[in-house]
C-alpha cells in the first residue's frame, strides 16, 4: 500500500531519527523497496484475477517480505472445494519453483460460486498443510482401537481387501459389503462400482442429514430437493438458516442479495438468530416443530383471500382425486375443491398458529400476503433443522411446498424449481444393470418409505442380530463423532463378529477412524478426481474436481500413472483405488465384474482415470463445441478443456417450467391415455399426461401432477396423512414437564465457518470457532440464576453432557440450542490426529452399557513443521453432544428426528466441562420404542416400497416385492 501524508506523530518521530523517513521523496530502505509507490501504481501491478492464458506463468509478489518486491511464479490449476456440498470453484497456486501449492482463490468460471469463496475455501491450504495428516495405508496393530498402527503399501491393502470381497461374493454373503458414506463429492461413481459387484451396498448418512425434508418435496412431487431462484425472485422464505448459512452458503447467498438488491423481501423461520436471520426483512423465531402450522396459516389466508393461482392449482395439482377420494358428496368442481381444501385447514387461523409457535398472528398474515403478491417468484427453501430434528419434520417441507404450489410458483422465473432441473447426470461407461439385491440392513421392512438407507440404526440391527459387515467401508464418514448414539457404534465396531473388517478411507484421524483395520489416506480437495454438479440457481453446471500436482506435472512434462505418486506422501484417490480394487475382486474375469471397469477405448485394458472423465465430459451437451472454439483437439479435447478452465455452463439460467415439455410424436407411439386421469402410459410405464389437450412430460407422480392428496400415503396405512398436515412434534411443548427443568434442545445448527469432521485440520477455521456453548435467552437464565460461562448440565434419555452457558437475546425464549460441529476428541493412545481442535479425552466402560468420557486436556500448543502450532491461544475445543442423544427414526421419513428433550440442572460437585455419560442399554430401549411407531410393509402388491420412489443404487424392480417364506 503506497503511504500518505504523514501524521503528526509519524512527523516528529521521522524528524528525530527514531523511524525510517518512508516519505522522503524516492525513499528506497532497499532495493525494489514497494512503500514509495502510490496505491494507484501499486493497482496497476495486478488484476482482478489472473486471465487464463497467464495460469501457466504466473506473476505475484510474495506478500510475506512486504516491503520487498520479491517475484514468485506461480502455475494455476482449477480443481473444486471439498468442504460442503457447494463445490464451490477453486484454483491452486503451485509455485513453480517448488512445485508446492501456496494458496487457494475462487475460479471466476465457476458458475455456481463466480470466483467467490467463504472461508472454508481458502482454508483447504491448511488441509493439505496440516501436519498431522495421514500419509501413508496403514494397519492396525494389535487389537481394534488401541491406537496402534504399521505403515503398509497400497498393494497389500487392496489384495487383502480385494480377496475377501471375492470370497463373501463367491459364498453369496453380498449383504455383508457395505460402502458407507458422509459426503459423496462425485456424481454416480459409486453406482458404477457397487452395481459393477452386483452388491446393494450403498450406505449413506442422509438419514442423519436431510432425508425428512427430500420425503416432504417428495410425496408431492417426485423430486426430493428445491432448487430456488433466489436472484430473481420477490419474497423468499427460508425454513432454517442451513443452506445459506452452511450447505449451499456462498452460492445461495450471492444470489439472495443479489435478490434482495433487485427488492425482493426475505423472511427466515428460525428460533434462533443466525447470520441469515439477522439479514432478513422478517425473522419468525417458531417454536420447534410447529413450522408446519404457521405455514397452513399461511395457506389458508391465501386460500381464503383468492391469492391463489387457479391456472396453476386446476391444471397442475390431482384435485380431482382429492374430491372423490376425500369429498365423495360434492360435485368435482374447481370451486369446490378451494372450499375443500379452505374447510380442511379451517383450524389453522393465524391466532393459532401464533399460539402454537410463538409466531404474532398479524406477521403470520403479513407474509402470507406478501407471498400471495410474488405470485410465481416466491422461492422458498427448507433443508436440515426442522425437516431433520422433528417427529413428522417431513410435514414441514410438504406445507412449505403447498404455498408454492398455491402461489403457481413450482419451476418459475423467481420461483422454486426441483434440483434435477438444474443438475448435471453423467453417463457412464459400461454401466452395470440394477443389483438383484434387496438389504434389508439399509432398507428394512420397517420403515418402507424411508427416503435414504437407515444408517444410523446400523449398530442395532447388527446388535439384535439382523446381520453382519463383513467387509466394511467408511468413507469422509465419522458416526462415532456425527451420528446419534456413538458409543453403540463403538461397541460395534470392536467387536469383530459385527464388523470383520473395517476400512476407514479419509483424509484425515477422526474418532470412527480409531476403530478401523486399514486406514488408507484419500486426497483433499486439491488431490482428488470429482465431477460436480448442484442446483446453485437457475441454471445447470459440471465442475471438475482434479488433483492439481498432477495436472501441474503433466502440464510441466512429467505425467504420472497414479494420483498418489504426485500427491503428499502416498495420499491416493477414491476413483483410482476403487477402479483398482474391482480390477482385483475378478482378476480373470470370471465373476462379471471386470468388463465393467474395461477401457471404452482399449478393449480388454483396465480403464484410466483420465479415460473415465473423458468418456463422461464427452457427451456433455455443448462442450465439445466449446473445446474447439478453445483450440483444443483430438480424443480428449473435453477433457483437456475440463481441466483447464474445472467447469462448464451447460444451461444458463431459462430452466422453468419443464414439467410442460410436450412429448414428441415419437414418445407418443404407442401409448394410452387414462380418460379419467389424463396420465399418458406406454408399456405399462406412465410418460405424460394430458393438460389442456397437450401431451406434456409433467412430474414424475403417480397422477404426473403435484399430488395435493396423496393415495401412495393411503396405500401404505398412513390415511391420516394423505393431505399436508401439521405433526406435532416429539418435543412439543405439550409433551416437555417444564416443573421438571425440560426444555427443547436444537442440536442441528453450525457456524458458516466449519464443516462436520472436516473442520479439524484447518487451523484458520477452528482458529475463528472453537468452542460449542449452550444459547440461552436471558429469561431462562435469569431463573436458573446463570451468566455466561456457568456450567449447565444437559440430561438426555440416555445421558448427559456438561457445557458452558452463553446468555443471547439471539435464542427464543424456552429453547436452548448447541452447535454440531465442534467437540472433537482424541484419547491418549491417539497421539496426533487434528490437534488444532481436539480434546484429550478419557473413556471408560462398565461392561454392561454405561460410558463414561471426561477431558484430560484441551487444546495445547504442539511441536511441527507448521510454526503456528506453537502459537496456539485457544484451549477450549468444544462439547461432544452428539453421542448423548438417542436415535430417534422418524416412522414414515426414516429422518433421525434431531431435536432433544432435555432437562436441564447445574452441575453436581466433581462435575466438570466436557463430562459426558451414555447407557447404551437405554439407548437400545428408545430405540425399540420408535421402531414400534412403524407400520412395516408390504404394501400393495406385496411391495417393499412405492415403485415411483426413487431409491439411491435403485436395484431391480424384482427385488421390491417381499416373498412371502421372507415374513
Amino acid at each position: 500500500m503506497g503511504y500518505k501524508k504523514p501524521s503528526f506523530i509519524e512527523n516528529i518521530a521521522e524528524k528525530i531519527g527514531i523511524i525510517p523517513n518512508l516519505h522522503k521523496e524516492n525513499y528506497q530502505e532497499f532495493d525494489n523497496d514497494m512503500r514509495h509507490f502510490s496505491d494507484e501504481e501499486i493497482a496497476k501491478m495486478y488484476e482482478n484475477f489472473p486471465p487464463p492464458e497467464k495460469w501457466d506463468n504466473w506473476i505475484e509478489y510474495n506478500p510475506k517480505v512486504w516491503p520487498k518486491k520479491d517475484k514468485k511464479t506461480y502455475q494455476i490449476v482449477p480443481t473444486t472445494c471439498f468442504n460442503c456440498e457447494s463445490a464451490c470453484g477453486l484454483t491452486a497456486f503451485i509455485d513453480k519453483e517448488t512445485q508446492e501449492v501456496k494458496k487457494f482463490e475462487g475460479n471466476p468460471y465457476h458458475p455456481g460460486s463466480r470466483g467467490r469463496n467463504c472461508a472454508k475455501g481458502p482454508a483447504t491450504i491448511n488441509q493439505i498443510t496440516d501436519p498431522d495428516r495421514i500419509l501413508y495405508p496403514l494397519k492396525r496393530k494389535g487389537k481394534r482401537g488401541s491406537g496402534e498402527w504399521e505403515r503398509i503399501t497400497w498393494d497389500e491393502a487392496l489384495d487383502t481387501i480385494a480377496a475377501r470381497i471375492r470370497k463373501a461374493l463367491n459364498e453369496g454373503r453380498h449383504n455383508e459389503i457395505a460402502y458407507h458414506v458422509g459426503r459423496p463429492g462425485h456424481e454416480k461413481f459409486m453406482n458404477w462400482i457397487l452395481q459393477g459387484w452386483g452388491i446393494d451396498g450403498h450406505n449413506s448418512h442422509t438419514n442423519i442429514c436431510s432425508s425428512g425434508a427430500r420425503f416432504g418435496y417428495n410425496i408431492w412431487y417426485g423430486y426430493d430437493r428445491p432448487s430456488p431462484d433466489h436472484a430473481e425472485a420477490k419474497f423468499i422464505l427460508l425454513v432454517s438458516a442451513h443452506l445459506e448459512s452452511g450447505h449451499y452458503f456462498n452460492p445461495h447467498a450471492q444470489r439472495i442479495i443479489e435478490g434482495k438488491m433487485k427488492g425482493a423481501k426475505l423472511a427466515t423461520m428460525d428460533p434462533r438468530l443466525s447470520n441469515t436471520a439477522s439479514m432478513s426483512d422478517y425473522w419468525l423465531p417458531t417454536y420447534p416443530g410447529t413450522e408446519a402450522a404457521v405455514l397452513l396459516a399461511m395457506a389458508l389466508i391465501i386460500l381464503k383471500e383468492g391469492l391463489y393461482n387457479r391456472n396453476y392449482l386446476e391444471n397442475w395439482t390431482n384435485w380431482k382425486e382429492y374430491l372423490l377420494a376425500k369429498h365423495s358428496d360434492k360435485e368435482v368442481t374447481f370451486e369446490n375443491y378451494i372450499e375443500a381444501m379452505i374447510e380442511e385447514y379451517k383450524d389453522f387461523t393465524p391466532e393459532y398458529a401464533e399460539k402454537e409457535s410463538g409466531v404474532k398472528a398479524d406477521v403470520i398474515v403479513e407474509i402470507a400476503h406478501k407471498i400471495g403478491e410474488a405470485g410465481e417468484r416466491f422461492a422458498s427453501h427448507n433443508w436440515r433443522a426442522a425437516g431433520a430434528s422433528n417427529l413428522g419434520g417431513w410435514a414441514v417441507a410438504r406445507c412449505l411446498h403447498f404455498l408454492t404450489v398455491l402461489t403457481g410458483a413450482v419451476g418459475t422465473k423467481g420461483g422454486t424449481s426441483p434440483n434435477s432441473w438444474n443438475k448435471f447426470s453423467p453417463t457412464l461407461p459400461n454401466s452395470p444393470k440394477p443389483q438383484k439385491k434387496w438389504n434389508e440392513l439399509h432398507f428394512p421392512k420397517e420403515y418402507p418409505l424411508a427416503f435414504f438407507e437407515m444408517s444410523q440404526l446400523l449398530p442395532h440391527f447388527l446388535k439384535e442380530g439382523r446381520g453382519k459387515m463383513d467387509v466394511y467401508f467408511s468413507r469422509v464418514f465419522n458416526p462415532v463423532w456425527t451420528y446419534p448414539d456413538g458409543f453403540t457404534w463403538m461397541e460395534m465396531f470392536m467387536d469383530e463378529d459385527k464388523f470383520g473388517l473395517h476400512s476407514a478411507l479419509t483424509p484425515t484421524w477422526n474418532e470412527t477412524a480409531f476403530h478401523a483395520d486399514f486406514v488408507l489416506p484419500m486426497g483433499l480437495a486439491s488431490e482428488r478426481h470429482d465431477i460436480n454438479s448442484y442446483a446453485t440457481h437457475g441454471g445447470t453446471w459440471v465442475a471438475f474436481r482434479q488433483p492439481v500436482l498432477r495436472e501441474a506435472a503433466r502440464r510441466n512434462g512429467n505425467p504420472v500413472k497414479y494420483t498418489y505418486e504426485a500427491n503428499p506422501g502416498e495420499v491416493w484417490e477414491e476413483d483410482e483405488f476403487w477402479i483398482e480394487l474391482s480390477w482385483r475382486i475378478d482378476p480373470d474375469g470370471s465373476m462379471g465384474i471386470r468388463k465393467h471397469f474395461e477401457s471404452p477405448y482399449r478393449k480388454g485394458e483396465k480403464i484410466t482415470i483420465d479415460e473415465y472423465y473423458q468418456y463422461i465430459f464427452e457427451r456433455i451437451e455443448g462442450l465439445s463445441e466449446a473445446a474447439k472454439a478453445d483450440g483444443f483437439s483430438g480424443q480428449f479435447a473435453e477433457l483437456e478443456y475440463m481441466r483447464k478452465y474445472g467447469a462448464y455452463e451447460i444451461e444458463k439460467g431459462e430452466s422453468y417450467k419443464k414439467n410442460e415439455t410436450p412429448l414428441t410424436e415419437e414418445q407418443l407411439k404407442g401409448s394410452k391415455v387414462d380418460p379419467k386421469t389424463d396420465v399418458i402410459t406406454k408399456d405399462g410405464k406412465a410418460i405424460g399426461v394430458m393438460v389442456n389437450g397437450k401431451a406434456v412430460v409433467g412430474f414424475p407422480t403417480p397422477s404426473r401432477k403435484n399430488e395435493f392428496y396423496s393415495q401412495t400415503m393411503v396405500d401404505w396405512n398412513w390415511p391420516e396423512y394423505a393431505t399436508p398436515a401439521y405433526i406435532k412434534s416429539h418435543i412439543h411443548n405439550d409433551n416437555l414437564d417444564k416443573s421438571k427443568g425440560e426444555y427443547v434442545l436444537v442440536p442441528t445448527f453450525r457456524l458458516p465457518t466449519l464443516i462436520h469432521s472436516r473442520s479439524g485440520n484447518a487451523k484458520w477455521l477452528v482458529e475463528i470457532s472453537n468452542r460449542n456453548p449452550i444459547w440461552m435467552h436471558p429469561d431462562d437464565a435469569a431463573k436458573w440464576g446463570f451468566k455466561t460461562g456457568d456450567l449447565v448440565k444437559m440430561n438426555t434419555d440416555i445421558g448427559y453432557f456438561i457445557d458452558k452457558v452463553w446468555v443471547t437475546q439471539s435464542m427464543k425464549p424456552g429453547v436452548v440450542a448447541c452447535s454440531h460441529h465442534i467437540g472433537r476428541w482424541r484419547r491418549p493412545q491417539d497421539k496426533i490426529g487434528n490437534r488444532w481442535a481436539t480434546n484429550t479425552v478419557n473413556i471408560e466402560s462398565d461392561g454392561n452399557g454405561g460410558w463414561k468420557m471426561n477431558t484430560i486436556a484441551g487444546i495445547k500448543p504442539f511441536e511441527s513443521n507448521d510454526k503456528d502450532s506453537k502459537r496456539i491461544f485457544w484451549k477450549d475445543g468444544g462439547v461432544h453432544q452428539n453421542i448423548t442423544h438417542a436415535v430417534h427414526p422418524d416412522p414414515i421419513s426414516g429422518m433421525h428426528c434431531w431435536h432433544q428433550r432435555v432437562r436441564i440442572e447445574k452441575p453436581s460437585e466433581g462435575e466438570q466441562y466436557g463430562d459426558i455419560f451414555v447407557d447404551t442399554n437405554k439407548s437400545h430401549q428408545v430405540y425399540k420404542e420408535w421402531l414400534a411407531m412403524t407400520r412395516p410393509a408390504p404394501g400393495p402388491n406385496g411391495e417393499r416400497r412405492p415403485l415411483w420412489f426413487k431409491r439411491a443404487f435403485k436395484p431391480d424392480v424384482s427385488t421390491y416385492y417381499i416373498d412371502k417364506k421372507d415374513d
